[in-house]
């Protein structure tokens, strides 16, 4: 990856045994491992049997997850919050790891909209709850800094799952505990 960061600094028409840049191919390959690590994580390694029986039915929710990305269009970041809400049937997970889960699909070339699908199913596949609903807001750096650069703009995605997409007022209370108010 080091040698193809080099030739990408050279067709820009950089030298890339300049001062500056002579370490950078191998900077940049270390930090491309890091922002897609999440290909190289196993989810039950994450999970690491933090699995635990509850009676609990109520909701459950982890909000103002930070989640960091690539948009595998332009390869720029795109960065927000993730809010996670689930109500078990039986199980809980260990806290933690609904943000670490989050992270290891945010460290992958992703578009919002897979990456909030991706989660839910993951969690509604762990836990076998009631349902799962997961909020993504987040900006994307190839609209703000290319193309139409709009710097202010932001993208909402959501996924609602089981209870959660059929009962309005489950989603409604998720919503409002996030507190989003424009996806009901």
């Amino acid at each position: 990856m080091k040698e193809l960061y080099r030739e990408i600094l050279a067709q820009l028409g950089e030298d890339p045994e300049r001062e500056g840049l002579k370490r950078t191919p191998e900077r940049v390959a270390q930090a491309m491992r890091f922002l897609t690590q999440g290909y190289r994580q196993n989810i039950d390694a994450i999970i690491n049997g933090a699995l635990f029986e509850s009676d609990s039915s109520n909701l459950i929710i982890v909000k103002d997850i930070e989640i960091y990305s690539l948009c595998e269009h332009h390869l720029l970041p795109f960065f927000g919050r993730c809010h996670i809400g689930y109500i078990p049937k039986g199980q809980i997970i260990g806290v933690s790891k609904l943000a670490r889960i989050a992270d290891m699909f945010a460290r992958r070339l992703q578009v919002q909209e897979r990456l909030t699908q991706q989660i839910a199913i993951a969690l509604m596949d762990i836990l076998q709850p009631e349902g799962v609903a997961v909020v993504i807001e987040a900006q994307h750096l190839c609209m703000m800094m290319r193309g139409v650069e709009k710097q202010t703009s932001s993208m909402v995605t959501s996924a609602m799952n089981g209870i959660f997409r059929h009962y309005e007022s489950t989603r409604s209370e998720f919503l409002n505990l996030i507190g989003h108010r424009g996806l009901r």
